[in-house]
């Protein structure tokens, strides 16, 4: 819906941009000629505007980061080429004084290359820097952000689904403006109205997510637009390109492109990784005051549960089940769903030696 909005805004700004420019080419015409030639002046103005709209078209991927680090650039090579003006084109004119009848055309068309590559050179190898380039060209001086706290954030779908994201963001251990891709968002509502179950209800609980995030005064959430240049159907790929075009972190719980975008050179937090150094680490002999919810898989067994879920398994305790018990941790036992725990009631550890 959004998208529709933006393209229906775009589309009456060229209209009203066309409508200007034939007013004005009218009336100039009107002015010069007489209103016997008014229709050229309708002429030209459509052609002008017609031009610029197809430049505009042509240019909807360039972002005002890219036209400002242009215009820097611009600026910078216009600079140069005015340096070099001052000391070689008087060195020409010296030079081929007295011997070249039209020097005054020559010196122009000179300037007039040097200014015009030496802007072209300098806007071109702005688009390719990023800020740590301007920074070192520009000392002591970072362009950023004053009212972000740190590096925005770019949420995939995955970290969007997750219902730990809101819990985690509203703590504030993990600041920065939250980004969140066209396409992500996109791709939540086609979920949402799925066929299927899961599907729908993950897309649902995204939304959710993103509506709790937006009322929230805590956070800032921008739709970022911007797509790679090339072809690309692969949606890491797509995430990749924009923390790099922003200067973002990557929040995700896609173990996978964690670690592919660490390859690449993007920062990436994974909420998993949080997750695990949270969690207390459970040693041999430790005391614990566990709540004993259910049996085991064994008879006499009984299992209760840590507050970060962690499970423990609890020997000889069948008959103090639905109740609080002190116990004491005589295994752990690692497998790939995670740290098994054993443990005995107090004082039956000292029975069983």
């Amino acid at each position: 819906m959004e998208r529709l909005k933006g393209i229906r805004s775009i589309n009456i700004a060229r209209l009203l941009y066309l409508l200007i420019c034939e007013l004005a080419g009218a009336a100039m015409a009107n002015h010069i000629a007489g209103s016997e030639k008014i229709w050229i002046g309708v002429l030209g103005g459509l052609v002008l505007a017609l031009f610029f709209i197809l430049v505009e078209s042509l240019t909807k991927k360039f972002t005002l980061r890219g036209f400002s680090n242009a215009t820097v650039g611009l600026l910078i090579g216009v600079f140069c080429a005015w340096l070099l003006s001052r000391g070689l084109v008087k060195l020409i004119e010296a030079t081929l004084l007295g011997k070249v009848d039209q020097l005054e055309s020559v010196t122009l068309v000179i300037n007039a290359a040097l200014y015009a590559s030496l802007g072209f050179l300098g806007s071109v190898l702005a688009l390719r820097s990023g800020r740590d380039d301007f920074s070192l060209l520009i000392p002591y001086i970072r362009f950023h952000q004053e009212s972000a706290p740190g590096p925005p954030l770019l949420l995939d779908i995955d970290i969007i689904t997750d219902s730990r994201l809101y819990k985690v963001l509203s703590t504030g251990f993990i600041e920065g403006n939250l980004i969140i891709p066209r396409f992500v968002f996109e791709d939540l509502h086609i979920m949402a109205n799925s066929d299927g179950e899961s599907q729908k209800a993950r897309g649902e609980r995204g939304l959710q997510v993103l509506e709790r995030l937006q009322n929230s005064n805590k956070f800032q959430i921008t739709i970022q637009d911007s797509e790679p240049d090339e072809d690309t159907d692969s949606t890491d790929a797509r995430l990749l390109f924009l923390c790099r075009l922003v200067g973002a972190k990557l929040l995700t719980s896609d173990e996978a492109l964690a670690k592919t975008a660490r390859l690449q050179g993007v920062k990436a937090l994974n909420i998993n990784d949080l997750n695990q150094a949270l969690k207390p680490k459970i040693a041999v002999g430790e005391r614990i005051r566990l709540p004993l919810v259910r049996t085991g898989k064994d008879e006499n067994q009984a299992v209760g549960y840590m507050p970060d879920g962690s499970m423990i398994v609890v020997n000889n305790a069948s008959n103090k089940l639905n109740t609080t018990q002190d116990v004491t941790v005589i295994s752990t036992l690692e497998t790939d769903a995670g740290t098994m725990v054993f443990a005995e009631l107090l004082g039956e550890e000292k029975r069983t030696q």
